[in-house]
């Protein structure tokens, strides 16, 4: 593995003080022009220098015919040309002494002969010169942290911990507005492309060794440096965790692979094993991908698979009972010793089984801190998991109905909020267990939204929950079987 960040690669494609932007022009139209009208929206700091034949000023900035009239030797140079005159673009960089670069361009390898004819002349004047480029036919970059975004779906949300590998462009602009939804973010996402130059595994060693990355995203439609891969792997899985969604191990997949990226793919069940064995957590759909990451980058280590379910209604918690124990997690029994300090201000509804069903609750803060206070000093259980009820609208009707002035009524709905998420909050440093929500409601209600944003994992339905939990404990029975203690 890279010995530090700085010596990868990828850390001047991800770090750049400055850019030469080849493809953006006034039209905006033009996918370059797309890519850098993000950068702006972003507000990247560093220098940006545009280059066009023929445009002046290109989005208010001073436009240089040639790469080599320059007025310094940028850190890394974006290219979004026609696929004909790539090639010219990368030797001009060569001669400018740039040795780092992002081809977006397609029509290489991925479109047939021809193009892959032309990816291999790309390949040789990259290696005459010394460049490391992602690419071709990627998106390349983004690292909300240094607000660098050029691609061409504006970021959404602060950065967060979720460093994504991609063989797949799309998703790394396409899930900026998913992941701030469900309270998470980039610290920086990668796109390979055709990965003429720089791959997936180069990848993983760059966000191994990233600080602002908790755990590792994958996107994989197949795999050239097995070995490499694996060996890598199981360096950084010890220390921070990998999930990965593998889409070439069905017959359609594979074809869409092959004509997407040029990726040649394997059997599902080979591929399997080679993520178990590496001991990454597999997962079998994007919105599995980062729910996982969610779970392990937030979480602490379960000290096992027992779950408390705390819910306000019978069917909500029933359907938590039966989604844990599809995924071998169980339910045990309240100690005597919770029991009798739950009745104490549960009320006379209220069920002490597992699920404690609520029913109801006059008083909100038992709900957001009294009860899983107690909930999660219960020797007998792990995890605790908490169905959330709580519309907008309750607390705007419960304000109408004390007579609060009609004009103080959403300040103080806000401070209710906020006093309960603190206090909700709270109990994640209290208490060295994971605390999981869930609900049936919008992500976007602003109790579960300022939650989300507050690093608690809330999730649409118990079942992904469910889902996310058993990944915890997977991703530390997998470790622990590398490192050799079981």
């Amino acid at each position: 593995m890279t010995k530090s960040i700085e010596e990868s690669p990828l850390y001047p494609i991800a770090n750049p003080r400055s850019i030469a932007f080849f493809g953006a022009s006034n039209n905006f139209m033009r996918m370059g022009s797309i890519m850098l009208s993000s950068v702006d929206l972003l507000g990247y700091e560093g220098m940006i220098y545009p280059v066009h034949p023929t445009e002046e000023q290109v989005r208010g900035r001073r436009a240089y015919r040639s790469v080599l009239d320059l007025p310094e030797v940028p850190d890394l140079a974006i290219i979004v040309l026609p696929t004909e005159i790539v090639c010219h673009a990368m030797e001009e960089c060569g001669r400018k002494v740039i040795k780092h670069a992002i081809v977006v361009s397609g029509g290489f390898k991925e479109a047939g002969p021809e193009g892959a004819a032309m990816q291999r002349e790309l390949e040789q004047i990259a290696d005459n010169y010394g460049i490391r480029f992602l690419g071709p036919n990627c998106l390349g970059v983004a690292n909300p942290h240094l607000k660098l975004n050029p691609t061409p779906l504006p970021a959404e949300g602060p950065p967060g911990f979720v460093g994504l590998a991609s063989q797949s462009g799309s998703f790394i602009t396409q899930m900026f507005n998913y992941l701030h939804r469900h309270g998470l973010g980039f610290s920086t996402a990668l796109s390979v492309g055709n990965e003429a130059n720089i791959d997936i595994v180069d990848c993983m060693e760059y966000l191994g060794a990233c600080p602002n990355t908790k755990v590792i995203a994958l996107y994989i439609e197949g795999i050239t440096r097995g070995r490499k891969f694996m060996e890598t792997a199981r360096a950084i899985t010890p220390h921070k965790p990998i999930v990965a969604l593998y889409v070439g191990g069905s017959e359609e997949g594979k074809r869409a692979g092959l004509s997407h990226t040029g990726s040649l793919a394997g059997p599902d069940e080979i591929y399997d094993g080679m993520l178990r064995q590496s001991g990454i957590i597999r997962a079998h759909t994007l919105g599995e991908l980062f729910d996982f990451c969610l779970a392990l980058g937030a979480l602490p280590r379960p000290g096992g698979n027992r779950v408390i379910i705390q819910t306000h209604s019978g069917g909500p918690g029933a359907v938590a009972a039966d989604s844990l124990g599809r995924e071998g997690l169980t339910l045990p029994s309240l100690s005597a010793g919770t029991i009798e300090k739950l009745r104490t201000i549960i009320p006379k509804t209220a069920s002490t089984n597992n699920p404690v069903d609520m029913t109801f609750s006059k008083n909100p803060m038992d709900d957001f801190y009294r009860i899983p206070d107690i909930l999660l000093q219960e020797e007998n259980a792990d995890m605790l998991l908490v169905y959330f009820l709580t519309p907008d609208v309750f607390i705007e009707r419960g304000m109408q109905n004390m007579n609060v002035p009609p004009d103080t009524i959403r300040e103080e709905v806000q401070k209710l909020i906020d006093q309960n998420v603190e206090a909700f909050f709270s109990l994640t440093k209290k208490y060295d267990k994971p605390i999981i929500g869930y609900t049936y409601r919008s992500l976007q209600e602003k109790m579960v939204k300022n939650l989300l944003e507050r690093g608690v994992p809330i999730y649409q339905g118990p079942e992904r929950a469910a889902r996310a939990m058993a990944a915890l404990l997977e991703y530390y029975r997998l470790r622990d079987s590398l490192a050799g203690r079981e």
